[in-house]
């Protein structure tokens, strides 16, 4: 019998996970398996806010796909996806064609921008290690600056986040501790530093619990952080940003960094395939297949589950990415294998923390509120788990994060 033809799009951590788990449970001459990614590294995404801050160095955040599969088993691609054509059965790369049996879309997402004018020429966004990258040495770049310059414009020390989701409070909370270190480098007054949140929606982190929302936002007002809920970002300009509660309230904040966390959207490699979509994000089935291709697994941030006691969707989280790869080599390991029953993906969310810098964070874990060290020590505790589960104890050695106390 020939061999049947898996490929893998992306090595996030749903693609990996997929990767990974499949290997251990197929042999060597039982299927082909193709791992196709753009970098031949994979990068913790729950990482870069440091990287962003440079509270961590970028080389941290990611580790060699090659140090967690099984090369015997698993052909790693390094390939940019143009497009998927199902009819044909067949991925178009840059750099060829890869024909399939079964397909993983493990893609991953892009930054939400919702239109704004300006965001993607005068914004940062934290998508990926090269951009975290870029907003760090720019940060460095406008305090290694302002005291060279003959007239010192202060917008150069003014920083501005917006979104007050997870990913804009942990940038934050990682911004507010390197701040202070940034003034003393340069010897810049830490009072010229501006550091300003601006959010849309009623609060920060929308859906939390409000207790801990008014913990993390006291913390990061104590450093520094200002504040401007309820407030739309209307346009990204070369020298800031207008913003405004209403049609009639502008105002323009002059900033010499602006960094977009508001959001994120499917690939947009889902809709230009022909994939239905909402956003970029496909509403799989059950078994997490793409509905009208039972060759076709889609995951990670680029898939949608909806959470049936409220009627929303998950949220796209490193912790749901990482079980829907559990389910869906599972589901391909009983596909070869000639099975026509699909285990039914559900999400089972163990805990979620959100960490305010080194040392501080707050988190609901089994059903109990932290703050502060404990939940600090969640997080990293999560962040370790997430290395173990994909590339056992040595990947947790050599990257892990032990400064737990």
């Amino acid at each position: 019998m020939k061999k049947q033809k898996i490929v893998i799009l992306g090595a996030g951590y749903g693609g990996l996970m997929t990767a990974t788990k499949l290997q251990k449970a197929v042999g060597v001459n039982e299927v082909d398996i193709q791992l196709v990614n753009k970098h031949d590294y994979h990068y913790e995404t729950t990482w870069l806010h440091e990287a962003s801050a440079g509270t961590l160095h970028h080389d941290r955040v990611r580790y060699d796909i090659k140090d967690v599969i099984d090369r015997n088993k698993v052909e790693f691609i390094k390939g940019t996806v143009e497009q998927i054509n199902t009819a044909e059965k067949k991925v178009i790369l840059q750099e060829g064609e890869l024909p399939y049996d079964y397909l993983v879309i493990a893609v991953g997402s892009e930054a939400e921008t919702f239109g704004i004018k300006g965001l993607k020429e005068h914004a940062f966004s934290i998508v990926n290690v090269n951009a975290a990258r870029q907003i760090r040495e720019h940060i460095e770049y406008q305090f290694a600056t302002y005291n060279n310059e003959k007239e010192k414009k202060d917008e150069r020390l003014t920083i501005v986040v917006g979104g007050a989701g997870f990913t804009g409070i942990e940038f934050l909370g990682e911004l507010a501790n390197r701040v202070p270190e940034l003034c003393r480098e340069y010897d810049i007054d830490p009072h010229k530093v501006k550091i300003i949140c601006v959010e849309a929606a009623p609060t920060v982190l929308p859906g939390f619990d409000p207790e801990l929302v008014n913990y993390a936002v006291a913390q990061l007002e104590k450093k520094g952080v200002t504040f401007m809920i309820g407030t739309a970002v209307k346009e990204a300009t070369e020298n800031g940003i207008i913003v405004g509660k209403g049609e009639d309230e502008v105002e323009e904040i002059k900033a010499g960094t602006v960094v977009w966390a508001a959001g994120v959207r499917g690939n947009s490699l889902i809709e230009k395939s022909g994939f239905e979509a909402m956003r970029g994000r496909v509403k799989v089935q059950p078994d997490l297949r793409a509905p009208g291709h039972d060759d076709v697994f889609i995951i990670g941030d680029s898939s949608l589950v909806i959470n049936e006691e409220i009627n929303r969707p998950y949220p796209p989280t490193a912790q749901i990415a990482m079980q829907q790869g559990v389910t869906c080599a599972k589901n391909l390991v009983a596909l070869i294998r000639g099975k026509e029953e699909l285990e039914t993906f559900t999400p089972d969310i163990k805990g979620t923390v959100c960490s305010l810098g080194e040392d501080d964070a707050i988190g609901v874990a089994f059903g109990k509120k932290m703050t502060g060290g404990t939940a600090s020590f969640m997080k990293k505790v999560i962040d370790n788990r997430s290395l173990y589960m994909i590339g056992g104890p040595s990947l947790v050695l050599k990257k892990g994060k032990f400064n737990i106390l």
